[in-house]
């Protein structure tokens, strides 16, 4: 006990000193308010864990399980012009498809325009009154254009990725088909791709009996538009023979070389350009009617050594002779699947091997 004054304290009543009070859920305050002369948020009033804002999901089943890539969803098309509004972007438009076969149909025209205006054969027909063969020229460049557009456009023979019931019946018989058959599935599509089909990268899409991706049609040469690219390839180079005749019907040497180029130099470069276009033409024909007669394609003649369907095979299963090969490729007959006549082929030669 203590005395002073007229006051005592016992030594147990001695005010302790106090640590500021931790900070309480229940009280609603923070020590901190004094400090930082702000208010400060109660731990009872912080926010719960923080959870991943869920994605909106797709109508379009292909784009919700993600068979889609992204770059091909039709969504990064539009642009939002109003609330809840959508609209075609510009640019859009300018796909290279686009661009490609407006640029073939601009040059089509024109070179047929230049052909028509200098002193050809062709204008010479016209002068004299002869308009049958103009005209049939103006025909022929009209339907190869048109057979342009028609195989550029056209479904080259995509495998399906989203199952459709008429194709059960497929995926029936084929399981008939003995299991030798490297059947696989794309790694790009997660479909079971058929036999003799290939992913292309450029199109995003599996197709069948593929051939080649063509970047002048902007489009895959697969089993439904292949005939049609061979006949459109045979109408064209016979088109371009034909205007090559004409422009060199229409040159005319002579000097001085200035005054020539100014009045005949736009149909030398048309000269040069239609040679050019001629031989590329001659050169896909012929290679596309040897492939066509052997039943094969120019993705297994290249790459044969990596098909696993072509290397278990000293030669190609699928050639059947040139008749029937042409027949199968042009009319579609004799009908059947590429797995059936897989299957024929190898049945004939185990029973070759065992005679």
């Amino acid at each position: 006990m203590l005395r002073s004054g007229g006051w005592r304290m016992e030594l147990g009543e001695l005010p302790a000193a106090r640590a500021p009070a931790p900070p309480s859920a229940s009280s609603g305050t923070c020590w901190l308010e004094g400090l930082l002369n702000r208010s400060c948020r109660p731990i009872g009033g912080l926010p719960g864990p923080i959870r991943p804002r869920p994605q909106p999901v797709s109508a379009n089943p292909r784009v919700a399980t993600g068979l889609v890539p992204r770059r091909a969803r039709p969504s990064e098309r539009f642009f939002r012009v109003g609330p809840g509004a959508e609209a075609m972007a510009p640019w859009a438009l300018l796909t290279p498809g686009v661009l490609v076969r407006t640029g073939h149909t601009v040059l089509t025209w024109g070179i047929t325009l230049v052909l028509f205006l200098h002193d050809t054969a062709l204008r010479q027909w016209e002068e004299q009154g002869e308009l049958l063969l103009p005209l049939t020229f103006l025909l022929l460049v009209l339907a190869s254009l048109l057979l342009y557009l028609t195989v550029s456009l056209m479904d080259p023979g995509y495998v399906n990725v989203l199952p459709q019931p008429q194709e059960e019946a497929k995926e029936e018989q084929t399981a008939m088909v003995p299991q030798a058959i490297p059947l696989r599935r794309c790694r790009y599509c997660m479909v079971l791709q058929p036999l003799r089909a290939r992913h292309c990268r450029e199109c995003r899409r599996c197709v069948r009996r593929y051939d080649h991706h063509c970047p002048w049609m902007e489009n895959c040469v697969g089993e439904r538009n292949h005939p049609l690219f061979v006949a459109y390839l045979a109408l064209q180079l016979v088109v371009l023979l034909w205007a090559l005749y004409l422009a060199w019907s229409g040159l005319r040497f002579f000097q001085p070389w200035g005054l020539w180029l100014r009045s005949s130099g736009l149909l030398f470069a048309t000269f040069l350009l239609l040679s050019l276009f001629s031989l590329v033409a001659g050169l896909l024909l012929a290679s596309h009617l040897y492939l066509v007669a052997s039943n094969t394609t120019t993705w297994e003649f290249i790459s044969s050594h990596r098909i696993a369907y072509l290397r278990q095979r000293p030669g190609n299963p699928f050639d059947r002779g040139l008749t029937r090969n042409l027949a199968h490729f042009f009319c579609g007959w004799p009908s059947g699947s590429w797995e059936a006549l897989w299957a024929e082929d190898e049945e004939e030669e185990g029973s070759s091997q065992a005679v």
